[in-house]
Parts: structure tokens; sequence; C-alpha cells
């Protein structure tokens, strides 16, 4: 054979075998891939029969993912998440004990004032009621402070801003009492047996519920559309007099600026008694969760207990197959 057409036959033989190289490679990962798939599949189906099964044991839940080794393991005391749509719980821990909500209380407190159907746009000032005496906390809002009735509610949401919510409940038709009343009255139309309102901003450790019945407080509150407007704004700046400049208020949940997120409805709280809370509503995998924190001991756990539930969604697609 000439020189020039063995180096030609070597070269094809050479091309043929790589080629025959890089379908086997391929073949081969896409058997792994579907066994993975396929293992995946199984699983997700065990479990989601099961969790249909146990629909009111969700401690059970917590056991399956133990054995099926993909457990959610998170930081906060007491935990609750399920599907809005179909009440499914896809994570339960300790949730129904009582314990104090701190600033979660401005859910209700949002939801009593938009009853009450006053005009958004009515100016409400703060006074010296609105101050906290008993946990000293700082106030952006100084007394004389004037601002909208909207104004004031998106502060107290957004920012978690007290004088505001405190403001808000004096504001009320009857007073301060009747206020506290109707945030009472407003938990028991709601389901709320063991949560128990004592003031407007959570300041006070007596407002108390379960992450149970502040699941039914979410779902109620995310029917308000000015609350889930409000209550996932990344920032919002109000004029007052006295000041040369607006003043810039953030949202305390980080999350709502996190593009990884599709928030709907979002809370935070903290005092001493309570720990570290968040409640949300958001979109993950496709589906509506309602998301319960509550008592977390770290700065950040609550947040990093968030986007594990996100994770652990995501990634085991259950959701989707629960929907």
């Amino acid at each position: 054979m000439p020189a020039a057409s063995a180096a030609e036959g070597s070269s094809a033989g050479e091309k043929r075998s790589t080629i025959t190289t890089a379908k086997a490679k391929a073949k081969a990962k896409a058997k792994a891939k579907a066994r993975q798939k396929a293992r995946v599949k199984a699983r997700i189906a065990k479990r989601s029969a099961y969790i249909h099964k146990i629909k009111h044991t969700p401690s059970a839940i917590q056991q399956l993912d133990d054995d099926l080794g993909g457990e959610l393991r998170l930081a906060s005391a007491k935990a609750l998440i399920l599907n809005q749509e179909t009440g499914e719980v896809l994570y339960a821990k300790s949730t129904d004990l009582p314990t104090p909500i701190a600033s979660v209380t401005k859910l209700m407190t949002a939801m009593v004032v938009l009853d009450a159907r006053q005009p958004l746009d009515e100016m409400i000032t703060v006074t010296s009621a609105d101050v906290d005496i008993v946990k000293r906390s700082s106030s952006r809002l100084p007394v004389g402070a004037t601002l909208s009735r909207a104004e004031m509610l998106q502060l107290a949401l957004m920012s978690s801003e007290n004088r505001a919510a405190s403001a808000l409940g004096h504001a009320y038709p009857g007073g301060y009492q009747a206020f506290i009343s109707a945030m009472n009255v407003k938990a028991m139309m709601l389901g709320m047996t063991r949560s128990q309102f004592v003031d407007a901003t959570g300041l006070n450790s007596g407002n108390i519920s379960t992450a149970e019945d502040l699941a039914k407080m979410v779902n109620a509150a995310y029917e308000y559309p000015e609350i889930r407007q409000v209550s996932t704004a990344a920032s919002y700046a109000v004029e007052m007099d006295g000041m040369r400049r607006p003043a810039e208020f953030r949202n305390t949940n980080a999350l709502v600026r996190n593009s990884d997120w599709n928030i709907g409805l979002s809370k935070t709280g903290f005092i001493n008694e309570a720990g570290r809370c968040l409640v949300m509503q958001a979109l993950i995998a496709g589906q509506p969760l309602i998301i319960v924190l509550l008592d977390s001991a770290g700065k950040y756990t609550r947040i990093g207990d968030a986007n594990r539930v996100r994770k652990w969604i995501e990634s085991n697609r259950l959701v989707a197959k629960m929907g």
C-alpha cells in the first residue's frame, strides 16, 4: 500500500475508534442518568404515597425522610411547611406548641386595619403612646411624625416599625383596646384556637401562637393584595417634617431581594422570648408553599433554614408530584 494510502487508512481507523468510544461514553452516561432518574422517581413516589396516607401525622413524614436519606434538618425550634393549595404537610416540627411570635403579630395587625376599611390616605400621627417603654426598642419614627395610614401599614409590615403598628392600633375605631379585641376575634374566626394577642406590635411576649395557627394566619393574610404588595417590597422612602431628605426603610427579610426566591408574602419577627421568626408564602418548584419558622437562635439561622427548605423542595421535586 502506498505511504499516503496507509496514512489515510490509519487516520480513518483512529477516527472510527474515537467515534465509537464517544458513543459508548454517551450511552453509558445516558444509562447512568436513567438509573438515577428512576431511583429519584421511585423515592418521590414512595414519599408522596406515604404523605397522602399519613396526611395528619407529620412526625411520620420526618421519619420517612430519615429512612429515605433525604431528610430536611432545620435549626428553628418550631417549623411548618405545607402546600397552600392542597394543605399537605411537607415538614412539621413542634407545630402545636404555643410560643411568643414577636413581630409576626403585625400580619394580624394589618388584616384588622384593612378589615376596618378606614381611608388609607388618612393621616396618622405617632404619639407618646406609641413609644415602647417595655423593651425600649428603637424607632426611626419620632413622636410627632405624621404619615398616611397606607404608609404606616407599609412600614409596619415591610420594615417592622413598631411605632407604625402601634399608631395604626390607636387610630382604630373605638381605640386601642377595641383594636386588640378585634385582633383576637379575627384569630378565632380563622380557627387560631391556640393564639392570643395583647398588643399590635409583638413586643409583648403575651402575643402567642403556634406554627399551625400561624399557617392559617399567613394563608388568610395572603388574600389581601395590600399585604402581599407591601410585605414583599424591598424598600420604601417616606418624607417627614424636619428631615432634609426622604428616609429610606428596608425590608427586614433579605430574601425578598434574592432573585432565587419568588415570595408572595413575608414577615419577620424577633424578641428574646420568641427568638428569630420568619413566615412566608413562596412559590417553589411551581407550587405555592406556606413556610413558618419560629424560635431560631442565630441571627441568620432563619434565613439559612428558609434556603434549606427551598433547596430540599427543589431537589426532591416533591411539591410538583403532589400538585
